[in-house]
């Protein structure tokens, strides 16, 4: 095969490489973009390589537009849309694939070559994490490589040295680039991630369909990372999301349909009395198109976050006036202990939602109730006792915690609490408020995250979306709303840090523990420190950040003129530095010459005398005559250089002419 590949023409070779850097490039798609998209592109790109190959001759305009329509019609099929960033993808992957059909001369190469640097770009739309970065460099490599070897049409030059010209490149862009990183200033993302369902998986939703997930699926993506001002608190993290309280027998939702600055203000208020010392933290969250900003229980103030707006409520939860669409960081200062709406003198001074159930759902979860009220020493007036009855009842009954319950039907509560006595933290938080609300006790659903690890690494505690949890709170006179998880009377292990649910490993995964059982949790945890370093020098570098820089250089109150000016200060002067370089360029002999006129100095010196207009051939023939066989090696070398500049098959690259010169044995200086 590599015999084969050297053997062909270059033509073939370039279009080649220019293929495999456009696949490498288009790779990352495959999941992002629809099916038969990826599908015709591959086979697009495929075909193209078979022509090459062969030489044979390009299909005609007919097919290519052909092609273009198929495309665009099941594109407005797949996206109902020609519009939006999944669309407007999905059609530059195909254009991009169905270029390379036309690239018969060097125009049609450039069209592909910018096209492919637009396209590499679009990878960003979808993920910038670190992997992506890195794969993304070595495209911007390849795609710059078919460009340097673009730009030398003679001969069959090696595309290791258009690579060593590309990487060049590159360095010497990379500080201009990190200049314009470092100054620029920041943009909001011209796209924010489609909204997606995640019915079905682990993390978190605005409402929470009790039943209708017959099995569970662990996602192990990382949702929030932590950093805490010294020691974490040592009770359990529970991280708050959104708070559900009415229901309808089979949906919960939250209080009001969307928090806005308005809506808040329509929620009761809700005192929250910290007891004890705060715990101050900063969570960086990962982009997920939902508003929340899970915190830590209970936080009084809002969460500062940079170019967001955040608003509360009474139900302890915080959101952004925006979907969180970007790597966001945030600081809040929350109390472990505390109590919340105890102000309130008694249940009926709280929403009626609180303690509303639907007619007709239930009745034998409505009957438990009323069992437990006649049981339990004081009736409906002991609220307490009834809700440690309840727990009692979780913790004794046989109940079960999997991520593989079935399907429910209509009573969903009554099937958890007498049928399957088996479900995950969903059903057994819904169950369980729906039997708090039979005994007239105000309750609802909070939804979040809970436990996470600490990765050693870097220190930060990861929370995954495998961490989602649901839990409940009731109401009690005198001490407010009351967290309750259910959840830790029937599997005391899914409630802390201890023991995690985990998704089956892998076969390779499995393999390397067998080997190394600790190799692969300490290749996870440096990944993901490093991953997060990226995240937070990288992706997190905000507006603020660069106002800070500003400081370090000594302005005392920057502002955006203070950066504007130090942004146009270094590329006038990088431009007069570009202007002087080119100047000193085009005073530069040409490199080719620059060498010979080295070797006709040289030869100067050891006795040889030649006109300045010599060319090699003449010169190789004075060498020659004046030392016989000791002059060989110099001779052939400078027939070897006439041939670099005027032969029509390919020759040695001339940094290798010159490394060849450096090593060659001089008659006069031996």
């Amino acid at each position: 095969m590599t015999a084969r590949l050297h053997s062909l023409p270059r033509d073939a070779r370039d279009t080649l490489f220019l293929l495999g850097v456009i696949a490498w490039v288009l790779l990352p798609m495959v999941g992002r973009v629809p099916w038969w998209c990826a599908a015709m592109t591959a086979a697009i790109l495929v075909w193209r390589g078979v022509l090459a190959v062969r030489a044979a001759p390009l299909p005609g305009t007919a097919w290519v537009l052909g092609l273009l329509a198929l495309a665009i019609a099941a594109t407005l099929l797949s996206h109902r849309t020609l519009l939006g960033r999944d669309a407007g993808v999905t059609l530059i992957v195909v254009l991009l694939a169905l270029k390379t059909l036309e690239l018969r001369a060097r125009r049609d190469a450039f069209v592909v070559f910018f096209l492919g640097f637009f396209t590499m770009l679009t990878n960003f739309f979808f993920s910038q994490s670190l992997l992506t970065a890195g794969a993304m460099l070595v495209g911007l490599l390849g795609l710059l490589t078919a460009l340097v070897n673009a730009h030398m049409p003679v001969g069959r030059p090696p595309l290791a040295h258009a690579a060593r010209t590309a990487a060049t490149m590159a360095l010497l862009g990379a500080p201009v680039m990190v200049v314009l990183f470092m100054l620029f200033p920041r943009l909001a993302p011209l796209w924010g991630l489609p909204a997606d369902s995640i019915a079905g998986r682990t993390g978190l939703s605005s409402t929470m369909q009790v039943g209708n997930v017959a099995q569970l699926a662990l996602e192990e993506g990382i949702a929030m990372r932590v950093k805490f001002e010294g020691a974490p608190p040592p009770a359990g993290l529970y991280f708050r999301g959104p708070v559900l309280s009415t229901f309808d027998g089979r949906e919960w939702r939250p209080l009001l349909a969307r928090l806005t600055p308005y809506t808040a203000t329509l929620l009761p208020p809700q005192a929250v009395e910290g007891l004890g010392a705060p715990v101050r933290y900063t969570v960086t969250l990962e982009p997920n198109n939902r508003p929340w900003l899970p915190v830590l229980d209970a936080t009084p103030k809002a969460p500062l976050a940079q170019g967001h707006t955040v608003i509360g409520g009474g139900e302890l939860q915080w959101v952004s006036t925006r979907p969180v669409t970007d790597l966001l960081r945030y600081s809040a200062e929350s109390f472990v202990d505390y109590r919340a709406g105890a102000q309130a003198r008694s249940a009926t001074a709280l929403q009626p939602q609180y303690r509303e159930l639907p007619a007709g759902y239930n009745p034998r979860t409505l009957q438990l109730a009323t069992d437990l009220m006649a049981r339990v020493p004081g009736g409906a007036a002991n609220k307490p006792g009834l809700v440690q009855a309840a727990l009692e009842q979780l913790r004794t009954g046989g109940y079960v915690y999997t991520l593989d319950p079935g399907l429910y039907g209509e009573h969903t509560a009554d099937e958890f609490w007498f049928d399957r006595k088996q479900g995950f933290c969903e059903h057994i938080a819904s169950a369980f408020v729906v039997l708090m609300r039979g005994m007239d006790i105000p309750a609802r659903i909070v939804t979040g995250y809970q436990g996470g690890e600490r990765n050693p690494v870097d220190g930060y505690w990861v929370l995954r979306h495998s961490d989602a949890h649901a839990w409940a709170e009731v109401w009690l006179a005198g001490r407010g709303w009351v967290r309750v998880d259910p959840t830790g009377m029937v599997a005391p292990g899914r409630i802390g840090s201890l023991q995690r649910l985990r998704p089956p490993p892998s076969a390779f995964a499995s393999a390397l523990g067998t080997v190394s059982p600790g190799l692969l949790v300490n290749f996870r945890q440096a990944w993901e420190a490093v991953n997060n370093r990226w995240n937070q020098w990288v992706l997190n570098y905000t507006q603020s950040k660069q106002l800070d820089l500003l400081r370090a250089l000594g302005f005392s109150s920057p502002n955006w003129q203070d950066l504007s000016y130090v942004l146009i200060g270094i590329v006038v002067v990088a431009a007069l530095g570009g202007a002087a370089w080119a100047r000193w360029e085009r005073s530069r002999q040409d490199p080719w010459l620059r060498l010979l006129a080295r070797v006709r100095q040289r030869l100067a010196q050891a006795g040889v005398p030649l006109s300045p207009s010599s060319g090699p051939r003449q010169m190789a023939d004075a060498v020659t005559k004046r030392f016989g066989d000791e002059g060989r090696p110099l001779a052939d070398w400078l027939l070897r250089l006439e041939a670099q500049r005027y032969a029509r098959q390919a020759q040695a690259p001339l940094p290798a002419l010159q490394r060849e010169l450096n090593r060659l044995p001089w008659p006069a200086f031996r």
